[in-house]
């Protein structure tokens, strides 16, 4: 099949997904800070009652690890701030449209959603030490959804994915990317960012996604959130936080280390941090699902 027929083919079983909850076009006219307050925040999330429930359900979960329960918006904003309750509502709106659930044994969505949390962690934890602006949230949406592009291989090209997970058994560096590069034409990445560009979601979150298994970051994107990400999905894999289809951990290249301004020893703090976070994702995920 020819790339642009694939293409074509990945878009209209995009369209035959479930539509995103309404409230999720709101929230991302509201992605940029300046033009975006707590009150919007609160009011767009507010007439959702099944997504408020599961924010809400979240920020009491161990992850957070508030003393006293959180019982209304208002309260989560003001203890998690409005940027984070607005990423952690679109994260959660696009899960929520997604099908739940693999069709083949070799692939466990419970493993990739465990995977991507703590790659969510690790990024919003790595914008905090090493990144620039305030408003460093949106990290943990990139986090989250890095892999998307795994649950549309897995729900609408089953086989070619099925194939691609074997093939990444037999490559010399045990990598899926390459495996669905080479099985099906395109790699996770670049399907995900297909979904979210076609959902509306800003470049600065689709890009990262679309390329982060790319060898050379394009001219014109964020190369620290790239190399960001590109760290924090290697470090759960060193820790053994959930299971995203890969046969073997990903190396975390010098080059990104060096955007990034990164030392061995932050990288060893990173992966220290990570750990000690290890029963908070692990009880976001069971909030979550």
């Amino acid at each position: 099949m020819e790339k642009d027929e694939l293409r074509a083919k990945i878009y209209s079983k995009i369209d035959e997904l479930p539509t995103l909850p309404t409230v999720i076009p709101k929230l991302l006219s509201l992605m940029d800070g300046s033009k975006s307050n707590a009150a919007d925040v609160t009011e767009a999330i507010s007439h959702d009652p099944s997504l408020t429930s599961k924010i809400l359900k979240v920020s009491n979960s161990a992850y957070y690890g508030f003393p006293q329960g959180i019982s209304n918006l208002e309260r989560a904003v003001a203890l998690l701030g409005f940027n984070m309750i607005k990423s952690l509502a679109l994260s959660m709106g696009v899960l929520s449209s997604l099908p739940s659930g693999s069709k083949f044994p070799h692939f466990s969505q419970e493993g990739l959603w465990i995977h991507s949390l703590a790659v969510a962690t690790a990024m919003k934890e790595l914008g905090q030490r090493f990144g620039a602006g305030d408003d460093r949230d949106y990290l943990f949406i990139i986090g989250l959804l890095h892999d998307i592009g795994k649950v549309v291989l897995d729900q609408f090209f089953g086989e070619l994915f099925q194939q691609a997970l074997e093939e990444a058994q037999n490559l010399e560096k045990a990598r899926l990317y390459m495996a669905e590069r080479k099985v099906i034409g395109f790699d996770h990445g670049e399907v995900g960012a297909m979904l979210l560009k076609r959902w509306m979601f800003p470049d600065m979150i689709v890009n990262p996604i679309a390329i982060h298994h790319q060898t050379e970051i394009p001219e014109g994107t964020n190369s620290a959130d790239t190399a960001m990400l590109r760290i924090a999905d290697a470090l759960p894999q060193e820790l053994g936080l959930g299971d995203e289809g890969n046969p073997t951990v990903s190396e975390i290249h010098e080059a990104d280390l060096q955007v990034l301004e990164m030392k061995e020893k932050d990288l060893e703090d990173m992966k220290e941090y990570l750990h000690g976070a290890k029963d908070g994702i692990y009880a976001f995920f069971s909030a979550m699902s």
